[in-house]
């Protein structure tokens, strides 16, 4: 899990000796399924990459609706906006699964950063590339039908999450079909009437809590 943990942009551009120091002073935080780990609003002085498992980050509007914003897995991080620009949670981070993270204090990070300016570089980068998804997502919302939206989705989420099986990609994406939904940004029955498409096209096969993509260049094509 080591490895996993020190692919993050944390640790990005270091001597290997460091990185491990690093990661061997950041604290463990284990989380059950459906554990909160904090809450949109909440002080946010901490960073975490995740180690094991998947974490989901979500926003619920005045009126009770749910949005999924991303899921998140292995060596991926999140947290560092709070870092860079001090204030309230922007979302509410829960495990998908049973999860590992690892969290870096506010105080620690800037230590880190000053000690080795590399790493800013990196953290910038993979905040850039966040801003760069978020603005395809609102895009998408507006430009891509649902059937679109969901051919993203699960091509994004196999790019982090699948693993090759005999007949295609299976992707253990872990999310109730409500969760799903609020991913794609649709109400559950419009997604769930788009994936019984793709499985009647042969696109994909449905497995419980994960999907199997079967013919990629044609989920690639409808993504479009």
């Amino acid at each position: 899990m080591d490895d996993v943990v020190l692919s993050a942009p944390l640790f990005a551009g270091i001597d290997p000796d460091a990185a491990k120091a690093l990661l061997a002073s950041m604290s463990r935080v284990d989380l059950g399924r459906g554990q909160v780990l904090f809450h949109e609003g909440d002080r946010g002085d901490r960073l975490y990459v995740i180690s094991r498992g998947k974490v989901k980050l979500g926003r619920r509007a005045p009126d009770g609706r749910e949005n999924l914003l991303s899921v998140l897995g292995p060596g991926e991080m999140f947290g560092e906006l709070s870092i860079f620009d001090p204030g309230p949670r922007t979302a509410t981070a829960t495990a998908v699964g049973d999860a590992r993270l690892l969290e870096l204090s506010q105080d620690e990070l800037v230590t880190w950063v000053e000690r080795y300016p590399a790493v800013a570089k990196h953290l910038l980068a993979a905040l850039a590339r966040r801003l760069r998804r978020t603005n395809e997502a609102l895009a998408d919302l507006v430009f891509s039908d649902v059937p679109g939206r969901v051919a993203k989705a699960l091509l994004d989420l196999s790019t982090r999450f699948g693993q090759p099986v005999e007949d295609g990609v299976r992707v253990a994406h872990d999310l109730t079909q409500e969760e799903l939904a609020q991913l794609i940004g649709a109400s559950r029955e419009t997604v769930n009437k788009a994936l019984a498409d793709f499985t009647a096209r042969g696109w994909l096969r449905r497995d419980g809590r994960a999907i199997v993509i079967l013919d990629m260049a044609r989920l690639e094509r409808r993504a479009r």
